[in-house]
């Protein structure tokens, strides 16, 4: 049986360590990765954008997650026995289903010139890395790619580019490594119908691939049941490993503008908007987590043939530091997004607001994935 996968990513911790963010366990002040490595975590999940800096060379913030951090992160996951899962984005800042956009130095390029940006741009990092010491264990080709990559040309519907643009990523982790398994991430965690259309498409076209990816978040992709029948389904049709690869619930519903210390025409406000928390079978509370990631294990280790490797939780340290927000003025601006920005995320990490290990972290650490050598017999 392949080890169960604790993940956690932590792609913003280099900017909320240089703003001040502090993490305590019992009340001692420890570096959040030894905390997270104490309570289970075996795993790390790092997002790359090729170049989050405005033409002026503003930071983008939200961790401004260029190839140095990436360096970092990795390094220091090292130091303290992490594997890590590293998540291509092909943006200069977030890709999701609502936007992918392309790299600046990639525009106005046509679907020829793509291709092969994503081939030169993906070796060239993993060859860096690999002078380092530092190839991934793990990578993921593209970011929540469920209506495509590389804006307009790979956009959903056009599936021959989104495979031509997806397998050149591919083909240059072969090249470089074909040790290295390859994910493919969509956010849909709970719609197979949506899954099952997008891979079917692409297993007509593309490069082969070890992993399918999920995000699900429970307010905003189904109830868990959705999200086990949907893993259930993929790992018998495709035969492939499946990794949520981004996953969180809320600890509270309590509003901290007093830690981000904005206004309120300068702050987004939480992502879990009361209406959305309300449809949740959990209650966002500390305990209400830590039953909610219970549970998504499980579903996660239940999946037929030992198929479910496991999880990575999304963005655990973002606590609400001044001046670590979702977005800043420049990138805004390259997004074209009016804003504004703040902190959308800090009722979901797994620290509460001053930094406190929550018990779903004890929950995690205990979980023995004991229904993954189940299903393998």
């Amino acid at each position: 049986m392949n080890q169960f996968i604790k993940g956690m990513d932590v792609s913003t911790l280099p900017e909320l360590l240089g703003l001040g963010a502090k993490y305590y366990d019992q009340g001692k002040e420890e570096a959040p990765l030894s905390i997270l490595k104490k309570y289970g975590a075996d795993s790390l999940r790092v997002r790359l954008w090729n170049d989050p800096y405005s033409p002026q060379g503003k930071p983008y913030g939200a961790g401004t997650n260029d190839f140095d951090k990436l360096v970092w992160i990795a390094q220091e996951g090292k130091k303290l026995g992490f594997t890590y899962l590293l998540d291509f984005h092909y943006s200069d800042f977030w890709t999701d289903p609502g936007k992918q956009i392309v790299p600046k130095a990639w525009q106005g390029m046509d679907a020829d010139g793509l291709e092969k940006a994503v081939y030169s741009y993906t070796r060239e990092t993993l060859e860096k890395l690999g002078e380092k010491g530092l190839l991934p264990d793990m990578v993921q080709v593209g970011n929540e790619v469920t209506n495509g990559l590389l804006w307009p040309l790979g956009k959903e519907g056009n599936y021959d580019n989104i495979a031509r643009f997806i397998s050149a990523g591919i083909r240059a982790v072969r090249e470089v490594d074909a040790s290295i398994p390859v994910m493919i991430h969509l956010d849909c965690g709970g719609n197979n119908e949506k899954c099952r259309k997008w891979f079917d498409e692409y297993t007509k076209r593309g490069a082969d691939f070890e992993v399918i990816g999920l995000s699900y978040y429970p307010f905003w992709h189904g109830t868990i049941e959705d999200l086990s029948n949907n893993m259930n389904d993929l790992a018998a049709r495709f035969g492939k490993e499946i990794v949520v690869a981004e996953v969180s619930m809320g600890h509270t519903m309590e509003d901290y503008k007093e830690y981000e210390k904005l206004s309120d025409s300068e702050r987004k406000g939480m992502a879990t908007k009361p209406h959305l928390a309300e449809a949740v079978a959990y209650p966002m509370t500390p305990q209400g987590q830590a039953d909610f990631m219970n549970d998504v294990m499980k579903k996660i280790a239940e999946v037929p043939g030992g198929l479910g490797r496991g999880f990575y939780y999304w963005e655990p340290a973002w606590i609400p530091v001044p001046g670590c927000g979702w977005a800043n003025e420049e990138s805004l601006a390259y997004m074209n997004d009016p804003g504004p920005g703040g902190n959308e995320w800090a009722n979901q990490a797994l620290f509460d607001y001053d930094g406190n290990v929550l018990p779903a972290l004890s929950v995690i650490r205990d979980f023995k994935g004991e229904a993954s050598e189940k299903g393998n017999q």
